[in-house]
């Protein structure tokens, strides 16, 4: 039944990018299905991908009530089921986590700009289903024993209050940097392991595609990940913390063109963003100069890259325009020279 109330430019932008990804996903998991073996695994995949294709058909739907034009997104041309084997099993079951977390994080984020009800209410279905994705994913890495796993310090025995302005310093060389806190090693560790995902992911990238364009934004990307892991896990080791053991996310050595580039550079597109938000949030809750100043560097250079992936996605024309207001100027413009 067609809702009466307007879309909001908020629902109109979520709808679009919601279909833009949950397209690009289900044609991801599709190949892993076709190649996955492991017997464990394989059915959360499978979970994955009915989400995906199931909220591809409601958002048709939703577009189809509103006169809203389904976006081209992706699909049958964009992936070669035919094409070797380009991960291990075990690098899916931790893109799966990945991709559950990335999704509660989006979802929540759509659900709070909404004000339809039916539209907070797809939306709220759908973070539901990415925290029940979430949290098969991550059964699986702890029974299988490849889940990447926070470092441990003390359960705090006694309250402590900030007593000095030096808790807030870390970018004097003359002053001892206090030790982190929870807070800041949380955030250090979630960045190393959604890092590394990303290396990998950019080194099976670079290793299929056909364009060297894409392989050199690839390969930078695969280089600034490394980077950015070593800075995270040099600043935990500079307090006797280990970043534990990081998931088996390998990636095979085929070189066919598994997925088309447009697919490619659109998702380092979405982790970077990712990753930029990442950075952001963590910044807002460490206390430790220093620290801050990191990710906002950090940040500025993964801006760059994102907008080097920008400008090759534009040049090949792979980058589908959102949805937007009219150039009023230009409409006027067009009248009188008609």
């Amino acid at each position: 039944m067609k809702n009466n109330a307007h879309l909001t430019s908020a629902e109109i932008a979520s709808l679009w990018t919601a279909y833009m990804n949950d397209s690009m996903a289900a044609c991801i998991l599709r190949f892993m299905l076709k190649h996955i073996s492991d017997s464990d695994i394989k059915p959360v995949i499978q979970y994955a991908y009915d989400i995906a294709s199931e909220h591809l058909t409601q958002l048709r739907s939703i577009f189809e009530n509103e006169s809203f034009a389904v976006p081209n997104g992706f699909g049958e041309q964009d992936v070669d089921m035919d094409a070797p084997w380009l991960f291990t099993d075990t690098f899916c079951i931790s893109c799966m986590r990945h991709m559950g977390k990335v999704g509660m994080l989006s979802y929540s984020g759509f659900v709070s700009v909404s004000d339809r009800e039916d539209i907070r209410t797809y939306f709220s279905q759908a973070l539901s289903e990415t925290n029940n994705l979430y949290n098969q994913a991550s059964d699986i890495e702890l029974a299988k024993g490849i889940a990447g796993k926070h470092p441990y310090i003390e359960v705090p025995k006694s309250i402590d209050y900030v007593d000095s302005k030096g808790y807030l310093s870390g970018l004097n060389p003359f002053n001892d940097e206090r030790p982190l806190n929870a807070i800041e090693i949380s955030h250090l560790y979630m960045n190393v392991l959604t890092n590394s995902i990303g290396m990998k992911l950019c080194i099976a990238f670079a290793q299929s595609s056909t364009h060297k364009e894409v392989q050199d934004f690839m390969l930078r990307g695969k280089d600034i990940s490394k980077k950015h892991m070593k800075i995270f896990t040099d600043k935990l080791l500079e307090d006797e913390i280990e970043a534990s053991h990081l998931p088996d996310v390998g990636v095979s050595d085929s070189t066919t063109p598994t997925f088309s580039d447009k697919l490619m550079m659109f998702l380092m597109s979405l982790l970077i963003s990712s990753g930029v938000g990442n950075y952001a949030t963590a910044a807002a809750a460490s206390q430790r100069s220093d620290l801050v100043t990191d990710y906002e560097r950090l940040s500025l250079e993964n801006a760059k890259f994102a907008k080097s992936g920008a400008d090759i996605m534009i040049k090949h024309q792979w980058l589908e325009q959102p949805p937007g207001t009219k150039d009023r100027d230009k409409l006027a413009k067009n009248k009188q020279e008609g």
